[in-house]
This record gives structure tokens, sequence and C-alpha cells, in this order.
């Protein structure tokens, strides 16, 4: 059977979809054969490949154990409770939708379904978007709430539930957008900026950087419509942000921060933060501790963007991370103890403690130090293994000299992060 036979069409049915995606994963992203995959998810091959023409609806323990196996970071456990509940909702568009009870469930469900389109699949998205005219405008205060829930939520939930809830908001405003009156635009295109903003780190942290690099583009534009320089600047700081945890080399962030310095008519901390970090990948350590130094100097003299995209703890994460870089234990440990005063991010406190097993290994200690890191990344659960901990994890292992890489805890680290660690 050819290749051009096998194809699947993700928008024929639900199912179709998610056979689109596992097959995506299987052929596109991890290049394994479907028997190897059955073999380690304990499946038939003829059954995976029915699941992935969509003729067959796999069980969730099914769909556990092929996220797992093909490493999808949560993408078809997701998508698999979408695929489930888009069953549901072409139920409910059977009958008229005239309770209070069925609008709710509805509602529900397109918030479920709209994670197909935050997943890269094509299926189902016009379908969804011709639901979505159906809803009533939103004012910029509901936008505004909005935008803060769902910064609220990439701190405390797994990132592919982040984009899921997402993703329908930035679909109902895309729609309000064009409907708009020009008058109404400039709040819009803020509107559509923080969502960005949001959504850019959300796709980073599940190691979508083309995505998040496309939509960098749109969240600077739309920023850059508004008019409002200080988001401008927020969404220029989210992008070289993202750029450290191996979307971009250090080099290239830091050309875009001096550019984005060149428009700010004031010193911007997130830039100054993020400057230190880069100044610390590419070994300039001494330049690295002078911009914290000066970081912390304007921190009580300049306050940060009224969005909530900044925080005083990223000062104390930016030191953390700059002085473990360096092997400096004692004023690693001070930023540290302050970050975990202020924080309960998982991230960033995950990220923190993999700075500790850094400045360990950076010493000299490099078993305990990766030994310390692969415990960290073990005890997260899968959902919140974020490219940004992984990469910090890479940090790590990259930190560990040529000539002790063939230690076992080392190659215990390096299963973890699913690279060779005489290339990390």
């Amino acid at each position: 059977m050819s290749r051009a036979s096998e194809r699947v069409d993700p928008g024929a049915t639900p199912w179709h979809l998610l056979g689109a995606a596992i097959r995506h994963w299987r052929e596109d992203v991890r290049g394994v054969t479907l028997q190897e995959v059955a073999k380690q998810t304990y499946s038939n091959h003829g059954d995976l490949s029915k699941w992935e023409r969509g003729l067959v609806h796999p069980h969730s323990s099914v769909v556990e154990r092929l996220d797992s196996a093909l490493n999808a970071k949560g993408h078809l456990v997701a998508l698999h409770g979408v695929v489930t509940d888009l069953d549901r909702l072409r139920t409910l568009e059977a009958k008229t939708a005239t309770t209070q009870e069925d609008t709710t469930e509805r509602r529900r469900i397109l918030q479920l379904a709209a994670a197909n389109l935050a997943l890269g699949l094509a299926g189902g998205s016009e379908h969804l978007r011709q639901l979505l005219d159906q809803d009533d405008a939103r004012s910029i205060e509901d936008w505004e709430i909005a935008c803060a829930d769902h910064l609220h939520a990439l701190r405390t939930r797994p990132p592919a539930q982040v984009i899921a809830d997402l993703s329908i908001d930035l679909l109902a405003l895309q729609r309000q957008m064009e409907a708009a009156a020009p008058s109404d635009l400039i709040e819009l295109h803020r509107t559509k900026a923080s969502l960005s903003v949001v959504h850019i780190n959300a796709l980073t942290r599940l190691a979508d950087h083309g995505a998040a690099i496309r939509w960098g583009r749109n969240a600077r534009q739309a920023a850059d419509a508004s008019g409002d320089l200080t988001l401008s600047l927020v969404v220029r700081a989210q992008e070289v942000g993202s750029g450290l945890y191996g979307q971009r080399s250090p080099e290239t962030v830091l050309r875009l921060i001096h550019a984005a310095q060149r428009l700010a008519r004031r010193p911007s901390l997130a830039l100054m933060a993020h400057e230190a970090k880069a100044l610390s990948l590419v070994g300039n350590h001494v330049e690295a501790f002078s911009v914290i130094d000066r970081l912390t100097h304007l921190a009580g003299t300049i306050k940060g963007d009224p969005l909530g995209f900044w925080k005083p703890d990223q000062i104390d994460f930016a030191a953390s991370w700059v002085y473990a870089a360096a092997g400096d234990e004692r004023r690693h440990d001070a930023a540290r103890e302050a970050l975990f005063a202020q924080t309960n991010d998982y991230q960033y406190c995950a990220n923190a403690t993999l700075h500790r097993a850094l400045c360990t290994v950076v010493k000299g200690g490099v078993d305990e130090g990766v030994r310390q890191a692969t415990t960290v990344i073990a005890e997260l659960p899968q959902a919140y293994r974020s490219n940004h901990v992984l990469e910090t994890g890479r940090m790590v292992l990259r930190s560990v000299p040529m000539a002790q890489r063939h230690f076992a805890a080392v190659g215990e680290l390096s299963k973890f992060l699913a690279v060779d660690p005489t290339k990390a």
C-alpha cells in the first residue's frame, strides 16, 4: 500500500483527527514504525494501524501509553479528551440547544474542541469557526479578565491545558476583530497582543518553537498597532525570554534584546533579566553579574508592567540562573531562597532547583549535581515536564566536562532528557 493511500483526513471525524495526530507523532516527529510503538505500548500493530486511520476508537489508557512512548508531552491525552467531547457535541447539535443546561454544556465542549487547533491539526477548525460566529462580542473588561485568567493558568497548569483553553478565546477574539468598528480595534489589538504573549510562552513550554516564533511576530504587530509602548516591550521581552530555552541561539537573543532596548524610553526590567541570562549562556559571567547588579538597583525605582506579566520574583530567578552558571554557590542560594519565598509557580520552582544542580556540577560535583537534576525531573508529573524545565536540565548536562560524560549518573539524566550526553 502506498503512503498516499494511507493518508488520513483529520477533518473526516473527530477520531480521524486523533488518528492523524498519533501518526504525526509516530512518523513525522519520532520516526518510528508501527511495530516499535506497538511493542512499547503492549499493543497489536494492526490495532495501532486502525487507531491511526480512525477506524477504531482507542481507550484512554492506551492513549496514555502512546503519549508516553512517543513523548508527546500530553498532546495525545488532551486530544483524546477533545475528540470524545466532539462526539458529544455532534449529538448536542442534532437537537436544538434550548435549555440553559444545553447551552452551558455546548460552551464547555467548544472550549475543549479548540484544542485541536492548538495542536496544529487541520480538522474541525472551520466547523468550530462557524459555531463561534454565534457568540456575542465581549466587552474590553471581559477580555481583560480573560487575559488575567490565562496568565494565572500559565503559572499553575500544564501547558497543553493552557493552550486548549486559550485557543477558544483567540478564535473568538479574531472573529470579534473582523466585525469590530475601527474605533474599537485599538483595544482589541491590545487584547490580541496580551493573549498572544501567554500563547508564546505556552507553545515554548511544549517545545513548539516554530509556532512560538510565528506568534511572536503576530503579537508584535498587534502590540505596535495598539500604540502601547509598554505592551510592545512586554511582547518583545516574552519573545527573547522564550528564545533562551533552545528556541534561538543566545547571540540572536542578545541581538533582539538590544533592538528592543532601543525602543524603550527607560530601562526595561524584563529585558535586563533576560539579558543577564543570555550573557550567562555565552559564558560572559562578569557582564551577567553586572546586569544583575543594575537590575537589583533599579528594581525599587521602576514599576513593572501593569498587565501582570512582570513580577519581582523574575529578578531572583535571573540571579539564581546567573550565579549558578558561574558556580557562585552563596549568591545562588540566597537568590533561590528569595524566589521560593515569593512564588509557587511550578516551573520557576523546578528550574531554580535545577539551577542548584547546575551550580553543584560547575563546582566539580558532577555525580551529585546530575543526580539532583534527575530527581527534580523524575518527580515532576509528565504533563509538567515543560520544555523550559527540560532545557534547564540540558544546561546541567552541558556543564559536565566531556571527560566525565560517561558516568552512569550522566547517562541516567540523558535518558530523561532524550539526548546523547556526548552531543548535548
